[in-house]
């Protein structure tokens, strides 16, 4: 499964971001997530409990000093400075100051350059956060279905989690965030099923994101028997919010 050796990693191509300068705020060597998806690129939680070390904000912003001087001096291009890694970065508890420290060292280094958090959004109704996330070019928030028993296949959450408490929290964003959806098929659950599509498009009318991101399975997932859409079928799935006007990123 993917591991991120250090803090600091990249940059590396991303299939929805460009070139992505990442930051993993969660263990370098183990796994800290409340979902729990079957299609993680980093495995299992219960496989990524040996190490429950989080870098701090001074950590994470000697880091990235570090890393940006080290590209700015080899010419290297960087599109976005990117918070993913080995689980939910949300996560830790020096998220909001490091979202700070992060978009100092960007206007400096990189000023060009977009700051991005690939999130689950279980955190957006914690007003800390939610401001956190308010500061940042793009907040990509995850929703890959639209029903207590779809998240709960799909991406099996720990601990309380209520999809309407979620929306409510990101209808706060106005509009300006970024949907983040996978698009597969398991034994137990298909995205492109009519009820399961077509309760995820009534999602997106009421949200209205700026953006959609839909994509697919792209590496090795930890539940087997997982099968991903082409460009062309996602395509079509999503033809009538097209229709509509909203601006929707596929990528297989």
């Amino acid at each position: 499964m993917l591991r991120f050796h250090n803090t600091v990693f990249g940059p590396i191509h991303s299939r929805r971001l460009g070139s992505s300068l990442g930051i993993n705020l969660l263990p370098e060597n183990g796994k800290l997530c409340n979902f729990d998806c079957i299609y993680c690129e980093c495995g299992w939680n219960r496989d990524g409990q040996g190490d429950r070390h989080l870098p701090s904000s001074d950590g994470v912003a000697s880091c990235l000093k570090a890393k940006l001087c080290e590209c700015v001096s080899d010419g290297v291009h960087i599109d976005s400075i990117t918070f993913s890694g080995h689980g939910e970065p949300t996560l830790n508890p020096d998220f909001p100051e490091i979202i700070d420290r992060t978009l100092e060292l960007r206007d400096r280094f990189y000023p060009q350059a977009k700051v991005s958090v690939l999130t689950n959004a279980t955190t957006v109704c914690r007003p800390e956060i939610f401001n956190a996330l308010r500061k940042v070019d793009n907040p990509i928030m995850k929703i890959d279905a639209s029903s207590a028993d779809g998240i709960a296949t799909v991406n099996r959450p720990s601990g309380h989690y209520d999809l309407n408490e979620i929306m409510a929290g990101l209808e706060k964003f106005d509009g300006n965030f970024i949907l983040q959806t996978m698009f597969l098929k398991s034994p137990s659950f298909d995205t492109s099923s009519p009820g399961n599509l077509s309760g995820w498009m009534d999602i997106v009318r009421k949200l209205r994101p700026r953006e959609i991101m839909v994509y697919t399975l792209d590496r090795e997932t930890p539940e087997k028997d997982l099968t991903k859409f082409t460009v062309d079928r996602m395509a079509e799935f999503v033809r009538p919010l097209t229709e509509e006007g909203f601006q929707i990123q596929i990528r297989g």
